[in-house]
């Protein structure tokens, strides 16, 4: 599945998973999104999404120990697979093919082929 081209909102969740480390879950990630993409994630769309993406092989979760702070709930941890990383690399491989050859903005103004 190394050809899998992911769409936007699975390809930001894995990039924050990454960008967070052994730390990624359901808040943080949904902070990391808010504050890199200026707009309010639901935090129900993001588990929505670690379900989804667990279920294709992209990411894997571990529970961690319950707190209680918490309430005496266990954070579930999620990390990127192999697989995971596969999709990501050939996403951004397709994507940066797409890049070149765009035509470029000039002053504010789409040039070569613009309607």
């Amino acid at each position: 599945m190394s050809d899998l081209l992911l769409n936007a909102p699975d390809l930001m969740i894995l990039l924050a998973i990454l960008r967070l480390g052994e730390e990624a879950y359901g808040v943080p990630l949904c902070d990391e999104i808010s504050s890199l993409t200026g707009k309010s994630a639901a935090l129900a769309s993001i588990y929505k999404t670690l379900e989804r993406l667990e279920a294709a092989g992209l990411i894997a979760s571990r529970m961690g120990q319950p707190s209680a702070e918490r309430g005496g709930r266990a954070k579930r941890f999620v990390r990127v697979t192999d697989q995971g990383l596969r999709a990501i690399d050939h996403t951004r491989t397709s994507l940066n093919q797409l890049w070149q050859d765009v035509p470029s903005f000039a002053n504010g103004a789409k040039t070569r082929g613009a309607r």
